[in-house]
């Protein structure tokens, strides 16, 4: 059994306080310890993170295209955003793990960070209703938000990333569509963005192939600006 702290400070920095704490724990079993673990409220909670950042981008930038804004929200709800979030949270010594998980630091995990902390976001949408989920995550991501340059953000994902690329004398990626489905007007891509010398993959999905490999190419930007922050590789 793994031991873990006690969540009354996991609490008042969420500032939200459970109804039914049962559900916070949920939220915090990873299925390594136990059958009643946090991936259905993860799948919730993946839809609330969503539902939220698209809201609060849509507002904030009303010249924005669909593109523009898939592309922006990709970069704040990849994992590793969520990661650095559940982070500054110390949400690692709150997870119920098993002996496995806790013995290969699987509290520092960001997989595994990331899933809890949108498992936090599913439980308190259950508990206290969408509104007090959707005021938690802006908490959350306000400071993210806030630093949002717009400049930067509209520049095109994939000759960013190109530039990016070149400019450390780094092999160019290269972009395969995964999986397509549905038929015109409502099909989905789902395309990967693949940098083999660096160890980045990401993936993106999108009404369109162009649209697609934008958001993959965004988030893969991300990854290597916050891996390499300043530096020629």
């Amino acid at each position: 059994m793994s031991v873990v702290l006690s969540p009354e400070r996991l609490i008042q920095a969420l500032g939200y306080h459970f109804s039914n704490a049962l559900l916070l724990k949920q939220a915090l079993t990873h299925r390594s310890h136990s059958s009643t673990h946090n991936e259905r409220l993860e799948f919730v909670g993946d839809g609330v993170l969503n539902a939220t950042i698209a809201r609060t981008l849509y507002l904030k930038f009303p010249a924005w295209s669909e593109g523009e804004l898939s592309r922006l929200r990709a970069s704040l709800v990849r994992q590793e955003a969520l990661a650095d979030v559940a982070s500054g949270l110390q949400l690692g010594d709150y997870l119920w793990l098993g002996e496995g998980e806790l013995k290969s630091g699987g509290h520092r995990r960001p997989s595994i960070l990331a899933d809890a902390l949108e498992a936090i976001f599913g439980a308190i949408w259950l508990d206290g209703g969408f509104d007090a989920a959707e005021a938690v995550v802006l908490r959350l991501f306000e400071s993210k938000i806030a630093a949002i340059d717009p400049t930067q953000a509209l520049k095109d994902a994939k000759t960013g990333l190109q530039e990016w690329l070149q400019a450390r004398k780094q092999a160019l990626p290269e972009y395969l569509v995964l999986r397509q489905d549905g038929e015109s007007p409502n099909q989905v891509f789902e395309v990967g963005c693949r940098i083999a010398t660096l160890q980045v993959e990401t993936r993106a999905e999108g009404p369109s192939r162009r649209i697609a490999e934008q958001s993959a190419a965004a988030e893969a930007l991300s990854i290597l600006r916050d891996r390499h922050p300043g530096k020629r590789l």
